[in-house]
């Protein structure tokens, strides 16, 4: 194994540890797919532990340039867990207070990681979903606008942006002209748009692919089923070429073998996007005979974690 001495990065806030998560190349789960090159982008890699670090980070500093965010004004928004973990830690270090509104059956752990922060929590109805989150932080911040910020990250345009200008970018950076399709899975929408468009932007042709429940009523936390749901406002179909469905059972078994195969212990959605990534991989390799393949891993598997057991819930 080569190893090269790296300057460690002085930081001035932890809000500076954004971006930059390695790619891990994927062999084991993809040893059907031999000529294509598989990555894993780790954005557990985040100080905040997911791909939501990105985008809150960028929705709140943006607010706070503009004079919408400071003055003891509350941050409030609505998540089903990783973008809430994601304000909590900003807030804290930004010193903005923040107050989420989430499903009540979210994993205790980002509960826990929330408020561990000083966040407070207000509940929503579990089986209302993300959407019901939604609809009850709207009806707060309707009855008291001047108390709150609220960013609103299914609409901000500042979520898709941070995936345009830093997850696209630092993938091309990594792989270039390498790079043959991206994979990434469906919540706010902002990781496949606005990666998506900043490789639709790269010399070589790169086809970008959304990951989605096939079901409603599934177990992979934070993807939706944008047929059976509120629809972002800014999701953008364009943006991709392709949707890619995948079961619970598919997801959840990916996340198992990404464990045990490649010792990643990562999420559900995760999963997803990876079984997608491999699926892609073994077609690629049977009509073209090689590709490269880059998956979003969104978070770590201990996010879904209760004391000693899995949180498994069986909603499908």
């Amino acid at each position: 194994m080569r190893t090269s001495l790296v300057r460690s990065r002085r930081l001035g806030s932890v809000a500076e540890a954004v971006g930059n998560t390695p790619l891990v190349r994927l062999d084991r789960v993809a040893r059907e797919a031999p000529s294509v090159e598989v990555y894993a982008k780790l954005e557990f890699a985040n100080p905040g532990g997911s791909v939501k670090d990105r985008a809150a980070l960028r929705m709140m500093t943006k607010a706070i340039e503009e004079g919408k965010l400071g003055s003891g004004k509350i941050l409030i928004d609505s998540t089903s867990g990783n973008t809430g973990v994601a304000y909590s830690i900003f807030g804290a270090a930004l010193g903005v207070p923040v107050r989420l509104v989430m499903p009540s059956n979210v994993s205790k752990a980002r509960k826990d990681i929330a408020r561990a922060f000083g966040t407070e929590i207000i509940f929503s109805d579990p089986m209302e979903g993300s959407d019901g989150a939604i609809r009850h932080v709207r009806e707060i911040v309707e009855k008291d606008p001047e108390t709150y910020f609220y960013p609103d990250q299914y609409s901000n345009p500042n979520n898709p942006l941070a995936h345009y200008h830093g997850t696209g970018v630092e993938i091309l950076d990594a792989l270039g002209d390498r790079l043959t399709h991206f994979v990434a899975g469906i919540g706010t929408s902002g990781t496949i748009v606005g990666t998506s468009r900043r490789l639709k932007e790269h010399t070589r042709p790169i086809r970008c692919v959304a990951v989605e429940p096939t079901e409603p009523l599934h177990g992979l936390e934070g993807l939706k089923h944008l047929p059976s749901s509120l629809v972002p406002a800014i999701h953008d179909g364009s943006a991709y070429d392709e949707t890619f469905r995948v079961t619970t059972e598919d997801g959840w078994d990916m996340a198992d073998r990404l464990a045990r195969e490649e010792a990643l212990h990562v999420g559900h959605s995760s999963g997803a996007n990876v079984f997608a990534a491999v699926e892609i991989a073994k077609k690629l390799h049977e009509t073209q005979g090689g590709g490269c393949v880059v998956a979003i891993v969104c978070d770590r598997g201990d996010r879904y974690f209760a004391p000693m057991k899995w949180e498994k819930r069986y909603l499908w």
